[in-house]
């Protein structure tokens, strides 16, 4: 069952972010606060934009899918920005990904975007493949950059 996700959901998708960091060997990274997350989501002016996936049978959840739209001059319309997509190992196989990513299709057909893209890491084989199997290409032709730290701290003083 994938759901929008709920101010009472914010606990569990920060000990899921927390392990989809652990999964990519990057925890150390993973800064975000429990409280970051409810400003993010449910603020005021919401830009960050959540589904959960549970178990049909416990109910339990297993996944999530945080996303905030973009914006392509080319097309002229809005599009959806997946940052992140878990589902939890002992989940997987169970079709929750797949769901997430046909649900955020489906909202941007039903809105007029234009397309949803994200980022995978190139060593994880098996996301790549589950992606490609969904009829997803890659950009290969593009790179990904980005300031952050002291590099941006500098750089937002020039």
């Amino acid at each position: 069952m994938i759901r929008t996700a709920e101010i009472t959901d914010v606990p569990v998708i920060h000990a899921l972010i927390r392990e989809l960091a652990d999964y990519e060997k990057a925890l150390h990274e993973a800064q975000a606060t429990e409280e970051q997350l409810r400003a993010a989501l449910f603020g005021a002016n919401p830009a960050l934009f959540g589904l959960i996936a549970q178990d049909d049978s416990t109910g339990e959840v297993v996944g999530f899918a945080l996303w905030f739209l973009n914006f392509s001059t080319w097309r002229g319309t809005h599009g959806i920005y997946l940052e992140d997509l878990y589902v939890r190992p002992e989940a997987r196989g169970g079709g929750h990904g797949k769901a997430l990513l046909l649900e955020l299709a489906r909202i941007a057909v039903e809105r007029g975007y234009s397309r949803v893209e994200w980022s995978v890491l190139d060593w994880n084989e098996p996301s790549i493949n589950f992606y490609k199997a969904l009829g997803a290409v890659p950009m290969d032709e593009w790179t990904v950059y980005r300031l952050t730290g002291e590099a941006l701290t500098t750089a937002g003083t020039r």
